[in-house]
């Protein structure tokens, strides 16, 4: 295995092309083998249930529509309505 200390439920999603949080999402498991780096990097402070959600041109409410997660990777133009 590549990443032999990653413990996740499904091993199949790393590095699927889609950054998924949690487990997923760390050291053991190569930053889910490089599919949250960008999202890492960008939005360090952003700490969300589903980074995949992040940036996929529709504008989620909640945590996601925050400046620090960039209103949403950029879906919202501000926070998501109106808060």
């Amino acid at each position: 295995a590549r990443y032999p200390s990653c413990g996740v439920d499904d091993p199949s999603l790393v590095g699927d092309g889609v950054c998924h949080g949690g487990d997923y999402n760390t050291e053991e498991c190569g930053w889910d083998d490089g599919d949250c780096v960008e999202y890492n990097e960008n939005y360090p402070e952003c700490n969300v249930a589903i980074p995949g959600w992040i940036g996929n041109n529709r504008c989620d409410d909640g945590e996601y529509g925050t400046k620090a997660c960039g209103w949403d990777g950029g879906d919202c133009i501000g926070p998501c309505g109106g808060k």
